[in-house]
């Protein structure tokens, strides 16, 4: 008889998330520009400003480095305000994610990314990791082949939600030749989870 598989670590919720982070964990300004205009698009300047109060009320320059909590609490705050009216939390979560990774790609460091992979869909989830380290201070991110099709993506201490990442990495493959694609994530432990990454 075979025993059932181990149940997934429960996603970690806000404040858990923030008991996690040093003060040392950062991401780059884009991140917060990206999440405060999303948050005007898809919820107006009611939402905006909320946003703008939790992330401490200043202008971000897109390469300089800021503590990665406002940007967490600002992701948390605009999910949990339009996921009522939006499809869920979870579906703001990855339009935010896809969003953000919109705007890095639109930045000198992501078209040189872009340039560099071309249109194929391995290379380029291949680079996200090299993207990410240079706008996260924190934690460790890989990917593995697995199939003509099919790849997976480990990121270990991440802050960024489960869903926020799988809008991150759709948005990254969207740019290359690939279609149909599907990512979900499989939470191991509170902040490392596997991403598996599959198109056509």
């Amino acid at each position: 008889m075979h025993e059932p598989p181990p149940a997934e670590p429960p996603s970690p919720g806000l404040e858990k998330l923030l008991s996690l982070i040093s003060p040392t964990d950062t991401c780059r300004g884009m991140f917060f520009n990206g999440v405060l205009d999303a948050a005007r698009v898809l919820g107006g300047d009611e939402l905006w400003t909320m946003c703008f109060r939790v992330v401490g009320e200043r202008k971000f320059v897109d390469f300089l480095s800021y503590p990665v909590t406002g940007f967490i609490r600002a992701v948390f705050l605009a999910s949990e305000t339009l996921g009522p009216t939006m499809g869920g939390v979870a579906y703001v979560m990855h339009e935010l994610g896809r969003r953000g990774t919109n705007d890095f790609l639109c930045s000198t460091v992501g078209k040189t990314m872009l340039a560099l992979a071309g249109t194929d869909p391995f290379r380029l989830l291949a680079a996200v990791p090299s993207g990410c380290r240079v706008s996260l201070s924190y934690g460790e991110r890989s990917v593995e082949r697995v199939g003509e099709h099919h790849a997976r993506m480990l990121a270990r201490r991440d802050f960024l939600p489960l869903h926020y990442n799988e809008g991150l990495i759709t948005a990254a493959l969207e740019q290359s030749s690939a279609r149909r694609i599907q990512v979900q994530g499989f939470r191991r432990t509170l902040l490392d989870v596997d991403y598996d990454v599959r198109w056509s």
